[in-house]
């Protein structure tokens, strides 16, 4: 029998879902100011004329909200005209041209103490067949994705750092990355077994961090007690597996709270959708980064706090 759980603070989680879906916009008289560039660049070719905030905040909507570039201009458009705010819209292709030069700072709110980041990957598909044509006649070689890298905070949920790879990229390898864009520190670190290699173990012991991987089924010990130096943290654990067995190696490590980061996708693919929209990969990656700002100021609105209910 699955374990039920009960949430704790229904009435706020409950209006915090219901703020997600509200049409209700507000804009700070800052962003308004900043809308527009009036001076001129003095360099060669046009000046830019919108700001980035401008497209961002246009980029951010479009992904919310799931529209397709004309659209979304004519929906700010028409928010603009309801507010009374004289100022226009970048159009689409001004939005396509600008997206990849965007630089996206994940909303994180400040925390005491050292962080526990779960990572993992998943993949977001580009283009290529639907569903039924994939099972019909198999996968051709049109279809593709780009993979997502995400460190979450394993406390709030929220995303801490993100990185987007094209498909041929391996999980570990792009652990570095991730780890680098936390500036925080880092207390432990729990990921799959995919980041069982011995870089991706010096990589977390560069931060200061725990490493929480499960060896693999077949795993042997790196570094035998005769040899000189502490240690290695991966022999720790598969010395504790063989003992205790993996399933309390699990429980005695906290590695079962690494799931956070696949609630996390299942978060993301749902609320925002699986798909990506650009075409060049500079914009499909600022598209998921800003995807993944929204979905922490939406974390950031309302969390369940849920507790599990004891048979």
């Amino acid at each position: 029998m699955e374990p039920q759980y009960r949430i704790r603070n229904w009435s706020e989680y409950n209006a915090g879902l219901k703020q997600r879906g509200s049409l209700t916009f507000w804009l700070e008289e800052s962003v308004l100011e900043q809308w527009v560039i009036e001076e001129l660049s003095g360099k060669p070719g046009a000046s830019v004329f919108y700001s980035d905030l401008a497209i961002q905040t246009m980029a951010t909507v479009k992904a919310v909200y799931r529209l397709a570039g004309r659209q979304c201009q004519g929906f700010l458009e028409s928010i603009f005209q309801l507010m009374g705010i004289d100022l226009p819209v970048p159009d689409h292709s001004t939005l396509s041209r600008r997206l990849g030069h965007l630089s996206i700072e994940l909303p994180v709110l400040p925390k005491e103490g050292a962080r526990h980041v779960v990572v993992d990957s998943t993949g977001v598909k580009v283009y290529g067949e639907g569903e039924w044509k994939t099972r019909q006649h198999g996968v051709s070689k049109r279809r593709t994705w780009r993979k997502l890298h995400l460190g979450v905070d394993e406390a709030t949920g929220e995303i801490l750092a993100a990185v987007a790879t094209t498909n041929d990229f391996h999980d570990g390898e792009v652990l570095n990355d991730v780890l680098e864009a936390i500036d925080e520190p880092i207390e432990q670190v729990s990921t799959d077994g995919a980041y069982d290699h011995r870089h991706c173990y010096d990589e977390i012991a560069a931060q200061g961090a725990k490493a929480v991987i499960p060896p693999r089924q077949d795993a042997v010990i790196w570094q035998h007690g005769n040899c000189k130096g502490n240690p290695h943290p991966r022999d720790e654990n598969l010395r504790h597996i063989r003992k205790h067995g993996r399933k309390r190696w699990k429980q005695d490590s906290g590695y079962h709270r690494r799931s956070i980061a696949e609630t996390t996708m299942f978060r993301l693919k749902t609320i925002l959708g699986g798909n990506l929209s650009a075409r060049k990969f500079d914009n499909q990656a600022v598209e998921l980064f800003i995807k993944c700002a929204a979905l922490n100021r939406m974390i950031q609105i309302a969390k369940p706090n849920s507790y599990k209910v004891e048979a």
